[in-house]
């Protein structure tokens, strides 16, 4: 009796085939997720830059708040007590406001793209020749029943 092996699947350009399928499946998921964390970070820059600028707009708001304060120090009234609770208000929404556009300027853990460059070295490490088995059995394998 002859023993014979697995059915041909479609021979070496079958197997082409595949692996350029499979190929180009990789790629595109790899790009989906640059595209991904490339709006991701484009939102972040966007989001920082409009706390700046209205950051910039408060403290310029208090700076002429300010001086108006020093040009109304010598005039008589509540309207020191208002002016200067209104600059304060101001100088701290702005001060804060730039400090959160400076927080989110800076790249998180890793920098941008942090998981696509992650995937592209699984990829990387998956290529790689799988070390050689040992015959011992791991030490936490239960024994022979």
């Amino acid at each position: 009796m002859a023993v014979t092996g697995p059915p041909a699947t479609g021979g070496l350009f079958e197997s082409l085939r595949r692996l350029l399928a499979t190929t180009l499946g990789i790629a595109q998921v790899r790009l989906e997720l640059f595209g991904t964390e490339l709006e991701a970070e484009k939102l972040r820059l966007f989001d920082a830059l409009w706390r700046a600028a209205l950051g910039l707009l408060l403290l310029g708001v208090a700076l002429v708040l300010a001086v108006g304060f020093v040009l109304m120090l010598f005039w008589e009234g509540y309207r020191l007590p208002a002016l200067a609770v209104t600059t304060l208000f101001f100088v701290a929404a702005g001060a804060a406001l730039l400090v959160r556009a400076r927080a989110l300027l800076r790249a998180g853990e890793g920098g941008p793209f942090v998981l696509s460059l992650g995937e592209l070295q699984r990829d990387r490490d998956g290529l790689q020749p799988a070390p050689a088995a040992t015959a011992e059995p791991p030490a936490n394998a239960p024994g022979p029943p």
